[in-house]
């Protein structure tokens, strides 16, 4: 076991081990708090889910804004300087969202927080796109995921019992988590994005605003981002509106819930690097289809089980998908981009995330508070009936294209090299 971890751990870059366990820090913080924000707001304030869900969504949408800013800054300025403003602003904006005691200020607030928060998204994924060839990149996603998850193991579980006494305190750590990767983050990492990016000319920042054009006219890319949209909008109910359902239609407490986040990422770090091995040499659209019919199963069960038992055997189904989908989507999107335009590219990528957290929170809330609870998990697994369809119908469409018959093997074409 420790020889073939060594192994793996020589395979990969030491800058690369150096992001993963800055962003195992970083990710700490943020699995303190993140789980428990819905609670939070429903409790603090004394809303209903409709309406944190409709403040969820402003956050995102204004997100949305900022990552495609942040992907045509990542591309003109660097990697760099856009994740150490976004650590640094991350601390100031967390501490803020603590101390505010009135919905009149928390709804400008999440206007400012969501368009600067994610304005260094686009830039971590570029970082990892740069350090790594693009045959060892979906593995590479993989144990950042694993690392990500032993965050999450750790995280939720305390969150849940710091949260049963202060919900001020999970803002004051994740501030604080913040400062301290950001100075780690400055003092180890530097500059990744590729010379020749840098050397090919002096492009005005509305010109490479301008450049979104082209990703957007990259219709596979496209069809792919479409989607994913659809299986993510059900996918990320599991952080908004499901502790809200826990607590309502089940009391359960707020360390049930966390400790259904921590069965999750127990079987991300067992089985992470293992399932992203085995599905590596196989269609990748043909495995997000695969996977996204696991969330069919898992989301599906959630509004016909009871028992506590049976929530966290439909945790580890839908984290089965997880782990199958996640490190391919992620190495499709980073595949799908020239060098000179990753930031871009995965900052548009990033609207598979944030279109569902736009209306997702919304609509699931709206769903609990007004209809029977149970359906917003049967219609989420519809949902991903219907995403798995459109994987298969790419995977048809697309899956004979030689740049998709295997990415690992064509990966190992020279950067920039036409497929």
């Amino acid at each position: 076991m420790l020889k073939r971890l060594n192994t793996i751990y020589h395979e990969f870059p030491r800058k690369f081990w150096i992001v993963v366990l800055v962003s195992f820090i970083d990710r700490i913080g943020g699995t303190l708090l993140f789980p428990f924000f819905s609670l939070y707001i429903t409790q603090k304030f004394g809303i209903g889910m409709t309406q944190a869900g409709l403040i969820l969504g402003i956050l995102s949408a204004f997100g949305l804004v900022g990552s495609m800013l942040g992907g045509a800054l990542t591309d003109r300025f660097g990697r760099r300087r856009l994740i150490l403003f976004g650590l640094v602003f991350s601390a100031i904006s967390t501490l803020t969202f603590g101390l505010v005691n009135t919905l009149a200020v928390l709804y400008p607030l999440v206007v400012v927080v969501g368009l600067l928060s994610n304005i260094a998204g686009p830039a971590h994924d570029a970082m990892i796109a740069d350090l790594l060839p693009e045959k060892q990149r979906s593995e590479g996603f993989g144990i950042l995921r694993v690392a990500g998850n032993l965050a999450w193991i750790i995280g939720p579980t305390i969150g849940g019992l710091v949260a049963a006494r202060s919900f001020f305190m999970l803002f004051v750590i994740d501030s604080v988590t913040s400062c301290i990767v950001a100075f780690i983050f400055y003092k180890l990492i530097p500059e990744t994005k590729p010379v020749a990016v840098e050397e090919k000319g002096h492009e005005t920042v509305w010109q490479t605003m301008a450049g979104y054009r082209h990703v957007l006219r990259d219709l596979a890319f496209m069809a792919f981002l479409s989607a994913s949209i659809l299986m993510l909008a059900v996918y990320q109910q599991m952080y908004n509106t499901l502790p809200v359902y826990f607590r309502d239609a089940h009391a359960f407490t707020p360390s049930a819930y966390g400790f259904f986040l921590t069965t999750s990422a127990i079987t991300v770090v067992l089985f992470q690097f293992w399932v992203t091995r085995l599905i590596k040499h196989r269609p990748p659209f043909l495995m997000m289809a695969v996977g996204t019919v696991f969330y069919a199963i898992g989301f599906g069960m959630i509004g016909f089980v009871s028992a506590y038992a049976l929530f966290l055997l439909a945790s580890v189904v839908i984290t089965i998908g997880e782990m199958v989908l996640m490190p391919t989507s992620q190495a499709l999107a980073a595949n799908f981009a020239p060098v000179e335009m990753r930031g871009r590219y995965m900052a548009v990528f990033g609207l598979s995330w944030a279109i569902p957290s736009m209306i997702g929170p919304g609509a699931g809330g709206y769903i609990l508070d007004h209809f029977n609870p149970n359906l917003l998990w049967v219609g989420g697994g519809i949902l991903c009936i219907l995403s798995a369809l459109s994987f298969l119908g790419l995977h048809l469409r697309l899956g004979s294209q030689k740049r998709f018959i295997d990415m690992n093997k064509q990966a190992e074409l020279p950067e920039g090299a036409a497929p």
